[in-house]
């Protein structure tokens, strides 16, 4: 049954849409875009840094060369404007991720880069107060000695520890989030041990070059002179001033998040106090409140829904088809729209992102990928077919006798027989231009016409069949010493107007064809027992093909499930058909691809 959908209003109204619509190139950008940029621009300044401390494996002084450079450019006034901004927006962004979020059920990885990420400022804020403070408030320049004395000699018992902590705590956040970023990238699979090998190799260098830096200035400082001319002191009074900073920045920034719990807190009462929706599934119903988007509803009530991203608008795995009012749904937003068309599926209006989707009314919907689909899926750009009408012709192919070959023989023996044939048809299919689609026991459908017009599929199945004979011959010719009789087999060829897509259940999906043309070219290929030929072709794939088949014998046969008889040619040699392509023009296919497009 098809189901009518009405037509938004931003369809409606084209010109309108037009006037509101972003650019193309801002509609893929989205709130968590945002968060991804500026956390690129964080974690740059961090691999800077990182490698200045890593120079400490080569001498305090090129530590300290390296950070005046490190020093001139990152405070340099553009790049400082972009660098804090970045880090201030990163961080609020964080917390409006915190206040979006309608569940708590998270991966283990996802609790850990939550974690770390809360945990930054409290630990940063020793750091970020000695030295990014203390420069602005007092104009004291920023110098490795100074900093590795105050840590590892005057405050020897806790500042060590805490610097180690951030550089560790911060590190894995911002790989954390590289990784759910890059996991989706094709180049992932062959680059993921180089990352990792990086991920891993930088902070230990940065941690042992730290240390002995550190223990270069615990040897030089007992040198007077080297002290009087490298250590400045800082002030009792600022000292205390920095003190104060650090000790009541845990109250605020505790206040900050209580406040947004608080806020999540008065969100829940007025979303309760808007009432409830359905969400209908294939298999069941559940009640959330209006606000909730469709994968946030799936994740409370644990009903399993595909989300390879984890609801960030990157993979669109989560994607549902809408076969209720759609009138009555929000507009995709420009991020949405982005993902939906890279997907190829921007077109059609029932296709919507879950976990963009909020409805404010009923919705019924079915989840189009399995729920344990994985980042392979998304990083090799498969495509789903969500199914389409076509001028299909199917070919199946059975080898004759296999039976009894299992019976007389080792199963090994056996399987490998078989599987020598499916190969040799198989190869004659790929080679003409056609898909080995299925293998059923000790035989194949194959597919032509799925990327080219009916008469070049028709031509494709018919030269397919030829090469299919000569590949067996070959076969043949191979175990002829094995086989006490030479593998014999029965192909049928019918083409016609067929569904294709994927067909299956979760994980188990094939994209397969269904419909009378192909259950005709079974029939076709069972006749051949009976008929004693190897070979039926339908008059109707000959004459689309745009020849006439006289070589082959014609007749009209019943085919089971049809009233009416339909023409065939049969014949025991299909290496015929080859040299009747090869005889006969090739025919013009213009007007039928002009009514294929309409």
């Amino acid at each position: 049954m098809t189901l009518a959908a009405p037509t938004l209003d931003y369809e409606r109204s084209p010109g309108a849409a037009k006037l509101f619509r972003r650019p193309r190139f801002l509609q893929g950008i989205g709130v968590r875009e945002v968060r991804l940029t500026t956390g690129l621009i964080m974690f740059s300044y961090l691999l800077t840094h990182f490698f200045n401390h890593a120079l400490g494996l080569v001498s305090l002084d090129t530590m300290q060369w390296w950070l005046d450079y490190h020093i001139a450019f990152w405070r340099n006034p553009v790049v400082a404007f972009l660098f804090y901004s970045s880090a201030a927006t990163h961080f609020c962004l964080g917390l409006w991720a915190l206040y979006q979020r309608r569940h708590f059920r998270y991966f283990g990885i996802e609790l850990a880069q939550l974690v770390l990420g809360l945990s930054i400022p409290l630990i940063l804020i020793f750091h970020f107060a000695a030295v990014r403070l203390s420069s602005t408030l007092y104009g004291r320049i920023p110098a490795y000695q100074n900093i590795l004395f105050a840590y590892w000699v005057v405050r020897f018992y806790l500042q060590p520890w805490t610097q180690i902590l951030l550089l560790c705590v911060a590190w894995t956040h911002a790989c954390i989030g590289l990784y759910f970023w890059l996991r989706l990238r094709p180049f992932f699979k062959w680059a993921a041990p180089f990352l990792l090998g990086g991920a891993i190799l930088l902070p230990t260098l940065a941690l042992v070059g730290v240390n002995d830096g550190a223990r270069e200035v615990i040897r030089l400082k007992a040198d007077p002179k080297w002290r009087a001319e490298h250590l400045t002191p800082i002030p009792p009074a600022q000292r205390q001033a920095l003190d104060d900073i650090i000790f009541y920045f845990p109250f605020g920034y505790a206040g900050l998040i209580g406040l947004v719990f608080v806020a999540r807190a008065g969100r829940a009462l007025a979303e309760r106090r808007r009432g409830m929706i359905t969400l209908t599934y294939p298999d069941r119903q559940i009640r959330v409140p209006k606000g909730f988007s469709v994968l946030e509803g799936s994740l409370r009530f644990n009903v399993p829904h595909a989300s390879v991203c984890g609801g960030r608008a990157r993979c669109s795995t989560c994607r549902v088809r809408v076969i209720s009012d759609r009138s009555v749904l929000p507009r995709p937003s420009g991020r949405e729209l982005h993902v939906l068309r890279r997907v190829g599926a921007g077109a059609d209006p029932a296709i919507r992102l879950a976990c963009q989707l909020r409805p404010v009314t009923d919705v019924a919907f079915i989840p189009i990928l399995p729920p344990l689909i994985g980042a392979e899926f998304v990083r090799s750009r498969r495509r789903i077919n969500l199914g389409q009408e076509r001028y299909i012709v199917s070919m199946f192919v059975d080898m004759r006798g296999s039976s009894r070959f299992a019976e007389e023989r080792l199963p090994f023996d056996a399987i490998f027989l078989v599987n020598r044939f499916l190969d040799a048809a198989s190869k004659a299919v790929v080679d003409c231009g056609g898909q080995p689609n299925q293998f059923l026991g000790d035989g194949l459908l194959a597919l032509f016409g799925i990327d080219v017009d009916g008469p070049t599929a028709c031509r494709q199945a018919l030269r397919a069949a030829a090469m299919v004979a000569a590949n067996v011959e070959h076969l043949n010719h191979q175990l002829a010493t094995d086989l006490p009789e030479p593998i014999q087999f029965g192909i049928g060829i019918h083409g016609g107007d067929v569904i294709i897509g994927d067909i299956g259940y979760r994980e188990r999906t094939v994209f397969t064809a269904l419909g009378d043309a192909v259950n005709v070219a079974a029939r076709l290929q069972d006749m051949t027992k009976t008929l004693g030929c190897t070979v039926i072709v339908s008059q109707d794939v000959l004459t689309t093909a745009g020849v006439s088949g006289e070589p082959l014998d014609y007749a009209r046969v019943e085919v089971r499930g049809r009233e009416e008889q339909i023409a065939v040619r049969t014949g025991s040699d299909p290496t015929v058909l080859s040299s009747l392509l090869e005889a006969e023009p090739v025919p013009d296919t213009s007007a039928y691809t002009a009514a294929a497009s309409q």
